[in-house]
């Protein structure tokens, strides 16, 4: 079986950039990821990773323990290996800069979005949780500071996207833009080995994943649709599947063939999640992966971000499942 590392270096004419330095970021993420694995799994027996630690993040909302682990485990990891130049985290107030081993210079030239640990919710009930990560290149002169625009990129500049999800094993899935590839830890060695090859959504559309508990909450577009979900013609109704974690049901989707649907509420006017730690990294493997990923209206990667925090609406799924969603929401 192909190892993670052994994959990139038979497959290095897919990535525009440095092997090296794509062997680098793959470190930095496997290290941290496993860090994160080990703890997941000792969730039920300690109370120092389980909980909520008391305070609240720049969303306003209430930070996990794991939250708080997972966040400085991926940033002390890009740290030690000198290849990223500045991070932005969804547990951050703002983006942080990463010197390079040259001293006053700021040599590298790769910047990270990340979710260090999304559906944290779920940690202290054992369901599936897990982290969203991407990969641009800084768009400020290489010895200048970065500023804030390096990090205000569309989707569509991502040269690499992915998420860890940590459940009953730990997956690494990603993309540089030649397809969707996904990798299992094997604990007891400790490497990630190739297991799901050229992920795709298949053309069987079955599952739609929403949280009908606000129902109340949504656009007329959107009713009608999940009541087209549930309408018994053709090959529906569709079966409802619903984790509350963003990487659990798009890994389940992915698979299984399904579309996700975190659309704006009367609570979320903008929608809840975050274009660029959540949106933008899923909308490149949807894309990727044959599928298609908007805010119901205007593709996600071709969104300019204005703002670190911004939200936006959410769908993403196999192509025939979100227009005929875009169909509803334009009537």
């Amino acid at each position: 079986m192909y190892t993670l590392g052994e994959f990139i270096i038979e497959n290095k004419d897919c990535f525009s950039y440095s092997t090296e330095a794509l062997l680098r970021l793959f470190s930095s993420i496997k290290l941290a990821s496993k860090a994160i694995h080990k703890e997941v799994n000792k969730a039920g027996i300690t109370e120092e990773i389980i909980g909520s630690s008391g305070f609240t993040n720049i969303q306003g909302e209430n930070q996990q323990k794991l939250d708080n682990f997972a966040h400085r485990a991926f940033i002390e990891s890009f740290k030690s290996r000198n290849v990223v130049c500045g991070i932005a985290s969804e547990e951050s107030k703002d983006f942080i800069i990463i010197k390079g081993k040259q001293e006053n210079f700021y040599q590298n030239q790769y910047i990270v979005l990340i979710d260090p640990l999304d559906g944290s919710s779920n940690i202290d009930v054992n369901v599936s949780i897990g982290t969203i990560f991407s990969v641009y290149i800084r768009k400020s002169p290489i010895q200048m500071n970065l500023t804030i625009e390096d990090f205000l990129q569309k989707g569509n500049q991502q040269i690499l996207a992915g998420y860890i999800i940590y459940g009953s094993s730990t997956i690494l899935v990603y993309s540089t833009g030649n397809g969707v590839h996904g990798f299992t830890l094997d604990p007891s060695v400790g490497t990630f080995y190739l297991s799901h090859s050229n992920l795709c959504f298949p053309k069987t559309e079955k599952i739609y994943s929403i949280n009908e508990g606000n129902y109340a909450k949504f656009s007329n577009g959107i009713r009608r649709f999940i009541r087209y979900c549930q309408e018994k013609k053709d090959n529906r109704p569709y079966t409802a599947r619903y984790i509350g974690s963003l990487v659990g049901d798009f890994h389940r989707n992915i698979i299984q063939g399904g579309i996700y649907i975190y659309p704006k509420t009367a609570s979320y006017p903008e929608g809840k999640l975050r274009l660029l730690y959540e949106c933008n990294p899923m909308a490149f493997l949807t894309e990727q992966a044959g599928g298609r990923a908007s805010n119901g209206a205007e593709r996600i990667l071709d969104i300019k971000p204005t703002k670190l925090h911004q939200r936006t609406p959410f769908v993403c799924g196999p192509i025939g499942m979100v227009s005929k969603l875009e169909e509803f929401m334009c009537e």
